[in-house]
């Protein structure tokens, strides 16, 4: 029966494998929210940790900003209470404690396993109108470096990564992400789906973090 990973136990997965993801401590209480607010240092992000809850967002369950103790507390009662209105059934493991990572341009990595033609990876223009643009690309699995270049350059993505703004973002490192899905999925068959949206790549240099992760297994 397939089932969800928590976040927390999705990102210690993509992190094994080189993919950057932004530091997350999980908690159980408010206090240690606030100790591990404080050891990630203020403003941090709050959000529901359960493997029940996909949609955090959707759930009211995902906060950012927080910047202070009662602000933080304030937040962890209500992201309690919000999970439980949202899914009487949902398993909670805590709250996650997120670093807030410095924005970049948004970038979506998925895979999907497809019944009939196997593990498909994904790449596009990411963050929350993904289903609007649909600016993606798909390969079959497993992929080279030079299957992921040419993923990139059939987005309109690419154009904003290669300078179209004026800026020139790190693809270098999203190719890299790429390829580390690619030899994930070689080495673990139980991985039914993946999804990093968004992933943030930083000016070409600066590398890039993930924020937020799905994964499903069987």
């Amino acid at each position: 029966m397939s089932r969800f990973l928590n976040e927390l136990d999705a990102n210690k997965l993509l992190l094994s494998y080189d993919i950057p993801m932004a530091k997350s401590l999980c908690c159980r209480t408010a206090e240690e929210a606030l100790i591990h607010a404080e050891e990630l240092k203020f403003p941090v992000v709050m959000k529901v940790l359960s493997p029940d809850i996909q949609h955090k967002t959707e759930a009211g369950c995902v906060f950012i900003g927080i910047s202070c103790k009662e602000q933080l507390e304030k937040t962890f009662r209500l992201i309690m209470e919000n999970a439980k209105a949202y899914n009487p059934d949902a398993v909670v493991d805590g709250i996650l404690i997120q670093e807030m990572a410095e924005k970049g341009l948004e970038i979506i990595v998925g895979m999907k396993k497809d019944p009939q033609f196997g593990p498909v990876i994904m790449v596009g223009s990411g963050g929350i109108y993904v289903e609007v643009f649909k600016d993606i690309a798909l390969r079959l699995l497993p992929i080279d470096r030079y299957d992921a270049e040419r993923m990139l350059m059939e987005t309109k993505a690419y154009h904003v990564i290669n300078g179209a703004r004026g800026k020139t973002y790190d693809m270098e490192k999203l190719i890299e992400v790429l390829l580390s899905v690619s030899k994930l999925i070689q080495q673990d068959d139980s991985i039914e789906e993946i999804d990093i949206n968004p992933f943030f790549i930083y000016e070409k240099g600066k590398g890039g973090k993930g924020v937020d992760a799905l994964i499903k297994i069987k």
